[in-house]
């Protein structure tokens, strides 16, 4: 009797205790705890976290142009081309390494029947583009006032050879519609927009009805419709601005007014180009948020410099040039989008002579400021251009 009252304890145990751990394993099966594998073997599962947040970055660079020096220097006489690469190569990595690169096409590449030309009216060689492939971008701002200097086919033929080599463009158009470019990357929207002061009086090659949607002239009302359509479908807005006086370093009061008008519509990130030189960076609060400026990027790549424009005011500062660098950050919990960091790249152009023939590089000043292949005048230039830029650039402080 005793033994079956205790075959019947042990028996009861053995069931409560299935029933406790066929309830435990359920349990742990609804929260996704642990999965049975083709065995039927019980393993943990061990949840990945989900990200909190994603991250875009952009890059921005000023005015590239080619003059006669440097089409010279990119001339091959004995295929007939012209090739430009090895002038971004230095800087190549860090385009590359953003999610997207913008910078200000100041020219027109119209095709082989017009003639390769510099200032005052320029028509480069359909391999720029390819260059600008390569040295890593991937929208250019084709809205400066250089757009006509080839005429109506000129920004035709432009904007077919960005879209030939997988690039886009913001500023200009063939046909009638949306002033402004849409790039998503990693969940993140940003919409661009580009305008300029002006066309160097070209605007007569146009008709009055091609003028008001093949070039986005400065409008306040079309800027602020503009602006108005893109935040309504967009994180962030950028505008790239044509604007300013040739060769001066601050910004003028145009300038200034028109900044604070396109912040109060909306923009958040404003680029700016023109004056061949760089003008100031600012972090900007309006309505609570951080906005960002820099009223002039400088030139990237031209053959200004104080060799060549020797009357001109503040010709030294036509060499530098900067890679301006802009993250941003959204909540995927909020969708909300900051912006989470600003840095920059001071640039400067060396022109220097190779086998009888000048050649031209776009030189990271930090990467080259100790390097023993330039001569220590050479490096006392790049150390004066990275003081001359920095001083006059802003860094946004990041507070977690």
């Amino acid at each position: 009797m005793k033994k079956l009252i205790v075959l019947i304890i042990i028996m009861g145990i053995v069931i409560v205790g299935v029933f406790l751990g066929y309830s435990y394993l359920e349990n742990r099966l609804d929260k996704g705890d642990i999965v049975e594998d083709i065995d039927g073997d019980e393993k943990d599962l061990v949840e990945e976290e989900k990200p909190e947040y994603s991250y875009l970055s952009l890059s921005a660079t000023g005015d590239i142009m080619f003059h006669n020096s440097q089409l010279k220097a990119a001339y091959d006489s004995n295929t007939g081309e012209y090739n430009f690469d090895e002038v971004f190569e230095p800087v190549k990595k860090y385009l590359e390494q953003s999610d997207i690169a913008i910078g200000n096409f100041e020219t027109t590449t119209a095709g082989d029947e017009y003639d390769v030309s510099s200032y005052p009216s320029f028509n480069s060689p359909m391999s720029t583009m390819k260059t600008m492939k390569y040295a890593g971008y991937d929208v250019l701002s084709t809205a400066n006032n250089h757009s006509l200097d080839t005429g109506k086919k000129g920004i035709i033929n432009t904007i077919d050879n960005i879209k030939s080599k997988g690039l886009e463009y913001i500023g200009t158009s063939k046909e009638e519609g949306s002033r402004f470019l849409l790039r998503e990357e990693n969940g993140i929207v940003l919409s661009f927009l580009a305008y300029t002061y002006g066309l160097n009086g070209n605007d007569v090659r146009l008709s009055e009805e091609e003028l008001s949607y093949m070039i986005n002239l400065i409008d306040e009302e079309k800027i602020k419709e503009d602006i108005t359509q893109a935040k309504n479908v967009s994180d962030k807005v950028i505008v790239s601005m044509h604007w300013g006086n040739e060769y001066n370093r601050e910004p003028n009061e145009r300038q200034l007014e028109l900044a604070d008008k396109m912040f109060e519509w909306g923009a958040d990130i404003i680029l700016g180009s023109h004056p061949h030189v760089i003008q100031r960076s600012e972090i900007i609060k309006k309505n609570g948020e951080d906005k960002f400026i820099i009223y002039s990027m400088g030139n990237f790549i031209s053959n200004q410099r104080r060799e060549t424009l020797p009357s001109t005011q503040n010709n030294i500062y036509t060499e530098d040039g900067v890679i301006v660098n802009i993250d941003f950050k959204k909540n995927l919990n909020t969708d909300e989008v900051v912006i989470d960091g600003i840095n920059y790249i001071p640039t400067w152009v060396y022109k220097y002579s190779n086998n009888g023939k000048d050649k031209f590089k776009i030189l990271p000043v930090s990467d080259y400021v100790d390097s023993n292949e330039l001569s220590e005048t050479v490096k006392d230039k790049l150390k004066n251009s990275y003081s001359n830029t920095m001083e006059l650039m802003e860094e946004i402080e990041i507070v977690e």
